[in-house]
């Protein structure tokens, strides 16, 4: 079971870059392990840090100024290769959503897989985000899974955006697949006793 989203209310790291690909989320060297501890300290590793490991000051994940459970990226966030490590990177890194106007329709899939909420919102409303954090950096958004929407607390902007109702569902409840099927054993049951009973 994770952690379950319902309401998340939070600060927001800004990126607003775009085609930010999955090699850049997490660079191919650190895909050896199989488990998903461990990712997010290297999430954006080439661009968090110089050569020497140090941290580069001009990242806004290394700015005192941002932080937060929403990362805030540009549009077509997660192209490329398909690789799953990038969803556990950032959720391993503290998100539990990332907003974007585009996502790679893998990456979208692989981050509600792995419990990261990946919110689509037009690109009126990502700039309106960009221009609220840039202008203070701890305005705050809200993200309602129930009611699908998403708003930037302290002004009237708020819009809706879509998800698959079952991944709905298995993120509300704190599911992953197998989750979900344990939750519905009494139907599967129920099922397969009306199928023996036509036999």
């Amino acid at each position: 079971m994770r952690n379950k989203f319902t309401t998340l209310v939070s600060t927001a790291v800004p990126l607003p870059i775009e085609n930010i690909d999955t090699d850049q989320i997490i660079p191919a060297r650190f895909l050896k392990a199989t488990t998903r501890e461990g990712f997010g300290e290297n999430l954006f590793r080439d661009w968090r840090y110089d050569a020497e490991g140090n941290p580069k000051p001009d990242f806004a994940m290394n700015s005192p100024l941002y932080k937060g459970e929403i990362l805030v990226a540009g549009k077509n966030f997660g192209c490329g290769s398909s690789r799953e490590h990038a969803a556990w990177a950032i959720a391993g890194a503290g998100f539990r959503a990332v907003v974007s106007s585009f996502f790679a329709d893998i990456f979208r899939n692989n981050a509600l897989n792995n419990g990261l909420l990946p919110v689509t919102v037009s690109e009126a409303m990502a700039a309106e985000i960009f221009r609220a954090i840039g202008e203070d950096p701890a305005t705050e958004l809200r993200i309602d899974l129930e009611a699908q929407t998403i708003e930037i607390i302290g002004t009237p902007r708020k819009e809706s955006f879509d998800i698959a109702p079952y991944k709905k569902q298995c993120l509300m409840n704190g599911y992953d697949d197998v989750d979900y099927l344990v939750s519905i054993r009494p139907e599967i049951e129920a099922f397969e006793q009306k199928q023996k009973q036509k036999r």
